[in-house]
């Protein structure tokens, strides 16, 4: 667990009168959440990565990230501000399905989610996107490039997915800056578009 810690009003770097939001990030497992906290976060993110054992063997399947050695277990937090009046606190969800019972939990009192998309695993996203729908929470898409490639046209993934017109779905690099924090935009800017906050 890395030694960030979650901003409190009146320390250094917290603007009082700013105002705050959380947004969820989510998807399945190995897609880039911890990546996507990590690389937008202007605080060490909070991590609670453990290194993969014996007992993941046959439960996750690992052929399309063959590398990875370790899994979120709980949550990652990170913390942006998007500008000088909002403060964005990023809550990342653990991808596997034995860990999904904490979900309520994480996104109690979101603004919306962000669904980590990989195109090579793309049925690992419907559990999560239900599970927002069921909620009525907003959510976008960010198609994770892993290759620096959009593989798929937008209108083909959200053929695939069974979404609505009205989501979002926007090609990302979990690793650039720049990149994810354009997807945190447009998740601001849609669930300011919502009923519920007009």
């Amino acid at each position: 667990m890395s030694n960030g810690a979650p901003g409190r009003p009146g320390s250094p770097g917290v603007d009082l009168a700013a105002t705050s939001a959380k947004i969820v990030i989510a998807g399945g497992f190995g897609v880039g959440k911890t990546t996507f906290v990590g690389s937008v976060s202007e605080i060490t993110p909070l991590t609670t990565e453990a290194v993969m054992t014996q007992a993941s063997v046959g439960v996750d399947d690992l052929s399309a990230v063959p590398d990875k050695v370790t899994t979120t277990v709980a949550m990652d937090f990170g913390r942006l501000h998007l500008d000088k009046d909002l403060i964005l606190y990023l809550f990342g969800t653990p991808g596997q399905h034995r860990f999904w019972f904490m979900w309520d939990d994480l996104v109690r009192g979101a603004i919306g989610a962000v669904v980590m998309v990989d195109t090579r695993r793309i049925d690992e996203a419907f559990a999560p996107i239900d599970f927002f729908e069921d909620r009525d929470l907003p959510y976008v898409i960010a198609v994770n490039c892993f290759d620096g490639l959009m593989h798929h046209r937008a209108e083909e993934v959200r053929d695939a997915l069974t979404i609505p017109s009205s989501v979002p779905i926007i090609p990302c690099d979990a690793r650039n800056r720049q990149s994810t924090k354009q997807i945190l935009i447009a998740l601001v800017e849609h669930a300011l578009r919502q009923p519920s906050f007009a």
